[in-house]
């Protein structure tokens, strides 16, 4: 029986890999900003306008167009990090009030909670049919106009974002080494998807084959005007897969980065235009 293989699309890898990243997903300007477990659909098309210097509320629609699949390399683990607001000032000079007003002299700091994924990496399949505006990410991903950051402007990323640009980036998202060690029993590596991963190679003790919508999210960005930021439903589907043994590097290090550069040679990042 011939194994499942991916459709092949042109698109982009982008390695998504920091001591700290953060991706919104419920909290807007409030005191507690959460994080998901994984980069979400509008952080990562905030990141292309980012380094395609396009200013917030400018028309995105060709961005919109690329389809999203991710794959977690390691999950990290949930960072909780404690924010003061106005500590130390006199209350005239504190952040103002809803009502406009200040607060008291014992009422002048404001605290909050701030959530990151510390120790995480992720590798993003971007695939789009317009290779034109593939290679506009591409080249901006090279050359950013403003500096990258992973969810929040205090997590930039530990390396070049942009891994390689290819006319087949599923298949070559499922063959780029891991950063982790042979897994044995251990889970199976988890994609995430805009749409169903019903290609994926399948084994019987897999949780997930990706066919059907695990979940919801409210990534998709409509209006990204500041202030009036507003972002519509979409399905998410995750699915488990299980390399081959030679893929895993061990932890992430020297060997691993080796490894990533001879497997993406000579199609390399360097390169917009790779085939593979």
């Amino acid at each position: 029986m011939t194994a499942p293989q991916p459709p092949r699309e042109p698109g982009l890898l982008l390695r998504l890999a920091a001591p700290l990243q953060s991706w919104g997903e419920r909290s807007h300007f409030t005191t507690e900003r959460d994080t998901a477990a994984f980069p979400t659909r509008s952080g990562v098309l905030g990141l292309l306008s980012c380094a395609l210097g396009r200013y917030r509320g400018q028309d995105n629609g060709d961005l919109r167009r690329l389809r999203l699949t991710v794959r977690v390399d390691r999950p990290g683990y949930v960072l909780r990090d404690l924010h003061t607001v106005g500590g130390g000032l006199a209350p005239k000079d504190t952040v103002r009030t809803a009502k406009g007003g200040t607060r008291g002299e014992n009422r002048s700091t404001v605290y909050g909670h701030r959530l990151y994924l510390a120790d995480a990496a992720f590798v993003c399949a971007l695939s789009c049919t317009d290779v034109a505006v593939l290679d506009r990410c591409a080249e901006a991903l090279m050359s950013p106009r403003w500096p990258l950051y992973l969810g929040r402007r205090g997590c930039p990323p530990e390396g070049p974002v942009l891994l390689d640009q290819s006319s087949d980036v599923l298949g070559r998202l499922l063959g780029l080494p891991l950063p982790a060690q042979a897994p044995g029993s251990a889970p199976a590596v988890t994609l995430l998807s805009d749409r169903p991963l019903d290609w994926l190679p399948r084994h019987p003790e897999d949780p997930d084959d990706g066919t059907r919508p695990s979940s919801e999210v409210q990534d998709e960005p409509v209006d990204t005007t500041p202030h009036r930021r507003t972002f519509r439903t979409r399905r998410l589907y995750r699915g488990s897969w299980r390399p081959p043994g030679h893929q895993y590097t061990g932890a992430l290090g020297t060997d691993y980065l080796k490894a990533l550069a001879a497997h993406l040679s000579p199609s390399t990042v360097l390169s917009p235009r790779a085939e593979t």
